[in-house]
């Protein structure tokens, strides 16, 4: 006879990976998106603001590059310059997104409600916060700062700066969990308000939750949404939450206020021997 054994991970969760803009601070994911149309504007070529959010969660210069391939932006830049955009573009607007996005920062750090209480849960259960983001290491010396002061502040925090290859590589989950020492990956849970950050979870084996309102798929400011017509919001998360189901999340909710029903789901499914 022949016999084969699965080995099943049946403990608690270890770790909750959290991602920055959208999902912790800055509701609407605004301050990326607003240097992004700036940059393009300078470059004269105008790009809407659903253009600049299209690959949100990417590393900046990755995103500039995608952008750019977009076929109406692409157009635009033809018309402009009479050519197509080149490596040589995406540098130099790259090289003038950083000085802007550093100065502006701090407009936009505001914590996401709900996040303290969320990370202080998950304390109490002994699971470690790391963090991930497509932000640069100088442009997070900023966010860690402002975040600190409002009495949040991560066990570790990985750039795409600080590892081979942004989302939706898995490399910076990867590296957080070498930084907080804990394993195995379905033990690990990545929260984000991105495509590429869920993909980013899905690619490092974690179990995935995405933020539909508060971060770039709905792209407003709390107190705009909050004005929006009851009915108009309900229109804009059921899209939102669409994409991100379509986009692998296990778990969609509004924000992080909602996550720790997840996490309990998680857990259960995790005592019988479901992984991700």
């Amino acid at each position: 006879m022949t016999f084969t054994y699965k080995r099943e991970y049946r403990g608690r969760i270890r770790a909750v990976l959290l991602d920055w803009a959208g999902t912790t601070m800055d509701f609407g994911c605004m301050a990326p998106a607003v240097v992004f149309v700036k940059v393009f504007e300078g470059a004269g070529v105008p790009i809407t603001m659903e253009e600049a959010r299209a690959p949100m969660g990417a590393h900046k210069r990755v995103h500039i590059q995608k952008i750019s391939e977009l076929d109406s932006v692409r157009a635009r830049w033809q018309a402009t310059h009479g050519r197509a955009p080149v490596e040589g573009d995406v540098d130099r607007m790259f090289a003038e997104f950083v000085p802007l996005q550093l100065a502006c920062l701090s407009e936009y750090s505001a914590l996401i409600p709900g996040t303290l209480d969320a990370v202080a849960a998950l304390r109490a259960r002994g699971i470690k916060i790391g963090s991930t983001t497509g932000y640069l290491g100088s442009m997070m010396e900023i966010n860690l700062r402002d975040a600190k002061r409002q009495g949040y502040e991560p066990d570790s925090t990985v750039c795409a700066s600080d590892v081979p290859a942004g989302r939706p590589s898995p490399y910076m989950c990867l590296q957080n969990v070498i930084n907080l020492q804990v394993w195995p990956m379905q033990a690990c849970v990545k929260v984000d308000d991105t495509l590429p950050g869920v993909e980013e979870g899905l690619n490092a084996g974690m179990w995935t939750i995405g933020l539909a309102v508060s971060g770039n798929e709905v792209g407003l400011p709390l107190s705009q949404w909050q004005a929006l017509p009851e009915a108009e919001r309900q229109g804009r998360r059921e899209r939102a939450y669409a994409r991100l189901q379509m986009g692998g999340a296990h778990y969609v909710v509004d924000t992080i206020a909602e996550v720790m029903p997840c996490i309990d789901d998680i857990e259960a499914r995790l005592a019988r021997g479901e992984t991700p």
